[in-house]
């Protein structure tokens, strides 16, 4: 699959490239980040690249993660990393959405509003019927970003996640295409 380029309101969603290294690796030595996103600590540089030369691109080939970066539109500034991952198989039609905002963009709203146009698209263009969010208890952040995008909290789940080689209990809340108000057919069409 190739990746696909989403507008909203005031983002554009896209695949990183070679030019977002710098960003990516800027946004990813953040404490917080690194406190509840399983990303490398310390996050060298040749993190950064290998996200994007290498996951990003064949998560879409081989359509297991589909990851975007969220840019600003009036001056192109990475604000977060946004992706849904699509498990197997694919005829239960669902999906894990996750996602991480670069601190000096925080609070911005645009994190929500990257989720909910990526949401909707693996709705209407997936036809995923239920889309998942998983986060450490206590990310209080990320339950904001998701509670925002109109994902249901349903509960603690013990032990779920493996972060940084200790097992974490992990909030689990979902999102329906009737959560957005959207009316699909079931096999990807409206």
């Amino acid at each position: 699959m190739e990746p696909v380029n989403l507008q909203t309101d005031r983002l554009t969603l896209r695949a990183l490239g070679e030019e977002d290294i710098p960003a990516v690796h800027l946004a990813c030595q953040d404490e917080q980040l690194q406190r509840y996103v399983p990303v490398p600590s310390p996050y060298l540089y040749e993190h950064a690249e290998s996200f994007v030369r290498e996951a990003s691109p064949a998560g879409w080939r081989e359509e297991t993660m589909l990851n975007l970066g969220a840019f600003t539109r009036d001056g192109g500034d990475l604000v977060s990393s946004v992706g849904i991952a699509l498990r197997q198989p694919r005829a239960e039609a669902v999906a894990e959405v996750g996602y991480w905002t670069a601190k000096q963009h925080r609070g911005n709203g645009y994190t929500t509003e990257a989720v909910i146009a990526l949401c909707r698209w693996g709705f209407a263009e997936l036809g995923l019927q239920r889309i998942e969010w998983l986060a450490i208890t206590g990310n209080d952040s990320s339950w904001a970003v998701a509670e925002r995008a109109g994902f249901t909290l349903e509960g603690t789940l013990r032990s779920r996640l493996l972060h940084r080689g200790e097992r974490q209990d992990a909030w689990i809340g979902s999102l329906l295409p009737t959560d957005l108000e959207l009316e699909l057919d079931g096999s990807g069409g409206r």
